[in-house]
Parts: structure tokens; C-alpha cells; sequence
């Protein structure tokens, strides 16, 4: 099997000839600090958007490397030229969202532009791009159709946090619930018009990603997330589905009073199963892992950035001896490999599973 037959064998909860081995999200910092391992010539770490031009292609490059060296079976795109650079620590995306960027990780929202409903009547939504799945593009051409393309879709819980901001979101689900229903309408509008565009650019798993919970407990309660939420992140799943496309559900935290409604609407793919919060491999096998392929659990919070190589291989052991069994499991980090994280330690993530993965055959 390739890479691609693996993922997608696997996301149909059916045994390939090995565990896949699958990368969610990762920084600049660890694609600089892993492909030093296999090239040379990569710049300091910092941020991508501060990168010249030959550096972004270095970078760019180098994560390739990284997937066709270490046999990771699916490579995770997302928008690329969906930002305008308001000043040297501001973006703004095509939503009108402003982010303040920082050193170690992801940029932070903080400017929301809809939080009262006359904000509606003075914004105009955004057209999904083309030219933002270059990322994609650039991938297909490259793996030629050996590894599954994933793509990074922001869900209604995030896209709606980041219009309204996170407080007046939670607080407009009880005095406004219309409002929040408008703003979640127009973002979904926007996704299904992107999904067509991804089809078309040939992508193989769409990956919903909607961060609804902490190590502890959702954000929102179950009544708030059926209505406001899965209501609208559903029916990007059934396009999904009749488009031909396997779908994943991102989610950090505790997925366990959300789990049984993630699994009745339809998603192919649970990720990425944060032990910290109570998302024990093996618990979650046992419940549901005959139906739905489980991505995950490798500890991104404290055995990557931390622990030792034999740690992480034997975590990367214990974790396909637990989930493994008839397939439907995938091995990735329980986030991204963010700056944090030893790079070292990430190849023994990639080594392990090819170590320990391997399917018995007849």
C-alpha cells in the first residue's frame, strides 16, 4: 500500500498493511529543527510570514522532505496569502479577524469584527480564494497522488469565537441566540463554497477543525453545542461525505460529553485524543473504535517536549498495542508539533510506528 491507501483504509475503520503514520499541524521550529537531520541550508527559526521568499521555499521544501523521508502517509494543508500584514506583531484574514503573531505558535485573535448585530449590516463576508490552496497544489504535484491531502478547515465553534470574540459568543448564545445563528450561517456558507474548491484541487480528507473543550470539560454545554455548533459543522460532513471526501473531527480537551454526538453525525476520523484530558488510547478504543478511526494520543505536552527517545517509542508501542487492533488507527502527535517540542523526539515518533506497526498478515 501507499501512503494515501493506508490513511484512507484506515479511515474506513478496515486494517491496512501498517498503522499509518500521520502529522496534524506543525510549526516552523520543528520542520527547521527535523530537517536539519536530512538538508542543509534551512534559515534561523522564525516566523513564516517574516521569511524572504527563498526561505519560504526552503522551509516549504523541507516539510516535503520530511514526509517523503520518514514515510509519513498524509500531509496536512491550509490557506497560504489569506493574510495582509497590518504591522510587524498584527495580520488580519480574510474575514477581517485581526491576530497579534507571537514566537511560539499559532497567532492569537484579538481584533473581532461582528459583536452586536448592526456590525452584519456593515460587513461583507469573504469569497473563498483559489489562490489560498496553494499549499495543496503544491503537495499534489509533489506526492502525485502516494499520500492522502488533508485539509484544515476552521469549524463554527472557531470561526464564530473569532468574529465575536469568545466571551460575547458564549454570552449571545443565551441573550441573541439569532445572531449567533446568523454568524454561524455565514461562516458555513463559506466552508461549503471552499469544499468545492478543494474537490476540485483533489483533496482526499477534510479535517474539521474545531477546538470545543479544555483538559477538563467542553467549552459549551451539550444543548449549546447541538444547536450552534454541530447543527452547522454536520452538514459540512454530509457534503462532505457526498462529495466523496473521508472527514476528521479536531478537537483538543475532554471529547467525553461531546463523543456520542460526534459519533451520530458521521465523521470518519476522531483527532487527536489529548491524553491529558481523559482520552486514554485504549478507553476510547474499547468504546468506539469500531466505529471511527482514531488519530492520535502520542503526548505533544510533555513526552515530545521532554521526555526521551525510548519513552516515545514505547509510547508510540503501548499506543498501537492498545488501538490498533482491526485497524482504524493513526498515529500523530495529541496536537501539533508545536516550537516546543524536540525534534529528536519526533523522528522516534516516526520511527516507532513504523517500528511497532506493522500488521500481522496471513
Amino acid at each position: 500500500m501507499n501512503g494515501k491507501q493506508r490513511i484512507l483504509t484506515a479511515l474506513a475503520v478496515k486494517q491496512a498493511d501498517r498503522v499509518p503514520l500521520y502529522i496534524h499541524g506543525i510549526n516552523e521550529a520543528p520542520i527547521i529543527g527535523i530537517g536539519r537531520h536530512i538538508t542543509d541550508g534551512l534559515p534561523g527559526v522564525k516566523d513564516f510570514r517574516k521569511m524572504t521568499d527563498s526561505e519560504k521555499f526552503k522551509v516549504l521544501d523541507t516539510l516535503f522532505l520530511i514526509h517523503e523521508t520518514y514515510g509519513v502517509d498524509g500531509f496536512t494543508a491550509f490557506e497560504i496569502g489569506h493574510e495582509i500584514n497590518l504591522d510587524d506583531g498584527h495580520v488580519q484574514d480574510e474575514f477581517g479577524v485581526t491576530y497579534a503573531l507571537s514566537d511560539f505558535g499559532l497567532p492569537v485573535a484579538k481584533g473581532h469584527p461582528i459583536k452586536e448585530p448592526q456590525d452584519l449590516t456593515r460587513y461583507t463576508p469573504p469569497v473563498p480564494d483559489r489562490g489560498h490552496l496553494l499549499l495543496l497544489d503544491l503537495a499534489r504535484d509533489r506526492f502525485k497522488g502516494e499520500k492522502a491531502l488533508f485539509w484544515l478547515m476552521r469549524g463554527t465553534f472557531v470561526r464564530c469565537w473569532r468574529l465575536m470574540g469568545m466571551e460575547n459568543l458564549m454570552l449571545k448564545m443565551f441573550d441573541d441566540p439569532q445572531f449567533v445563528h446568523q454568524v454561524a450561517r455565514m461562516t458555513l456558507d463559506y466552508n461549503l463554497a471552499q469544499l468545492d474548491l478543494l474537490v476540485e484541487a483533489g483533496l482526499d480528507v477534510l479535517v474539521i477543525e474545531d477546538d470545543i473543550a479544555d483538559k477538563n470539560f467542553p467549552l459549551i454545554a451539550p444543548d449549546q453545542f447541538l444547536e450552534f455548533v454541530n447543527f452547522y459543522n454536520r452538514q459540512i460532513v454530509e457534503a462532505a461525505h457526498k462529495k466523496g471526501l473521508k472527514v476528521v473531527r479536531h478537537s483538543d480537551g475532554n471529547l467525553w460529553p461531546l463523543l456520542d454526538i460526534l459519533l451520530d453525525s458521521g465523521y470518519d476520523g476522531l483527532n487527536p485524543l489529548e491524553p491529558q484530558a481523559g482520552m486514554d488510547m485504549a478507553r476510547v478504543k474499547a468504546y468506539c473504535g469500531d466505529r471511527i478511526c482514531l488519530l492520535g494520543n502520542i503526548d505533544c505536552i510533555d513526552l515530545l517536549p521532554n521526555g526521551t527517545c525510548g519513552q516515545v517509542d514505547e509510547a508510540v508501542r503501548t499506543a498501537i498495542q492498545d488501538g490498533g487492533k482491526g485497524g482504524g488507527l493513526i498515529i500523530c502527535s495529541s496536537n501539533s508539533l508545536h516550537p516546543g517540542v524536540n525534534p529528536e523526539n519526533c523522528i522516534a515518533m516516526f520511527e516507532a510506528t513504523r517500528k511497532y506497526g506493522l500488521y500481522d498478515t496471513p
